[in-house]
């Protein structure tokens, strides 16, 4: 039950983009059309759940180290470099089985290693303190998930106006922050649940 409940609360209530504004850059640029943002989810999905686990690892390791000294400040430079191998290894897929799909994402899909979300995943697990590694994985998916209905709805939403009749002032990114900003306040509404 406490692995369903951290799943539920990472997706809605603790939602990186909505609660925390974290991948703002690479969730504003591709969320233009529903194929692209999906295919940049399901990365950012794959990234975060191999990388966390592996984090958590590295974290317990330097915490706990045999040296017996306190490692704990190299974790920010580990962190971003398992981000950064895991990235690499998602371009090179997507490039071969997707050559579409990547000539889509463009340069955002190398950014997933510099993306603020995937950073704070892993830095909030190491604040939160999880007790194991599969609670690392659960939050890792959560967010993960949370973080691609949030780019696919807005997506879907945008190409909805594209059709509708927008004031000229507001065409583009200004109805896209209004967006953003009524999604975020609708997420808000997740808080109160208790699972």
């Amino acid at each position: 039950m406490e692995y369903i409940s951290l799943f539920v609360k990472s997706i809605f209530v603790d939602n990186m983009i909505f609660a925390y504004f974290l991948g703002m850059c690479s969730y504003l640029a591709v969320s233009k059309n529903v194929k692209t943002a999906s295919g940049l989810g399901a990365a950012v999905v794959f990234v975060l759940l191999c990388t966390l686990p592996i984090n958590y690892g590295i974290n317990k390791f330097l915490a706990n180290n045999p040296f017996g000294v306190d490692l704990t400040f190299l974790s920010f430079i580990l962190f971003i470099a398992v981000i950064a191998a895991f990235t690499q290894l998602v371009e090179m897929i997507v490039e071969k089985f997707a050559p579409s799909l990547y000539g889509s994402l463009g340069i955002f899909l190398p950014l997933i290693a510099v993306n603020c979300a995937i950073l704070g995943g892993s830095l909030f697990m190491q604040q939160r303190d999880f007790g194991n590694v599969g609670e690392a994985a659960v939050y890792a998916l959560g967010s993960g998930i949370g973080w691609f209905l949030a780019i696919v709805t807005l997506a879907a939403i945008r190409e909805k106006l594209q059709y509708s009749n927008v004031s000229p002032a507001l065409k583009g990114i200004g109805i896209t922050f209004i967006t953003v900003g009524l999604m975020s306040i609708a997420f808000m509404t997740f808080m109160g649940i208790t699972i």
